[in-house]
C-alpha cells in the first residue's frame, strides 16, 4: 500500500508539531520549511488537520501551531485511515468496471491487507512518533537548541 503526499505530509506536521513547546509555536511557513515542502501544500495539510481537531492555529502576534491533546493522543491508524478515505486498493468498479468483479478473489485480499496495515498503525499514537531517536531530529530541523 502506498501512501498519498498529503497523508505524508500531514503525519510529518503532526511529528513537528508534537515536539513544539507551548511558548515556541511553529508557524505553517517554519513547519514547510523544515519538512522541505512548499508553504501551500503544508498550508492545505494544516486546514484539514484543523478540521479534524488535530491541529489548533493562533493568528496574530505569538500565534502559531499547536498539537491539540486530541492529536497528541491520537491513533496514527486512525489519522491515516482518515486522511486517506475509505477506498479499496483497487477500482473495480471504474470505468469501464473490471470484469473479474463478480467472481474475484483479489479485491477481498487486497482489502483484508489494507485493513491489516491499518490494524498496525492503531496502536502507535503521534507521541509514539517522535519517541527517540526521532524526537531530537525533529528539534533540530527546527532550529532550536537542545540543551
Amino acid at each position: 500500500m502506498r501512501l498519498t503526499k498529503f497523508t505524508d505530509l500531514a503525519l510529518r506536521a503532526v511529528m513537528r508539531l508534537a515536539v513544539s513547546e507551548q511558548d515556541d509555536s511553529a508557524t505553517t511557513r517554519e513547519v514547510a520549511e523544515a519538512m522541505a515542502v512548499p508553504y501551500a501544500h503544508m498550508a492545505k495539510v494544516v486546514t484539514r488537520l484543523q478540521h479534524l481537531g488535530v491541529v489548533e492555529a493562533r493568528r496574530g502576534r505569538g500565534g502559531g501551531l499547536a498539537l491539540t491533546d486530541v492529536g497528541r493522543r491520537a491513533s496514527v491508524g486512525w489519522l491515516v485511515r482518515t486522511l486517506e478515505g475509505e477506498e479499496e486498493v483497487v477500482a473495480c468498479e471504474g470505468d469501464p468496471p473490471c470484469p473479474l468483479r463478480a467472481a474475484c478473489r483479489l479485491r477481498g485480499a487486497l482489502r483484508s491487507a489494507q485493513e491489516a496495515f491499518y490494524r498496525t498503525l492503531d496502536p502507535l499514537t503521534v507521541a509514539n512518533l517522535v519517541e527517540s531517536p526521532t524526537g531530537p531530529v525533529l528539534v533540530s530541523l527546527s532550529g532550536r537548541r537542545t540543551d
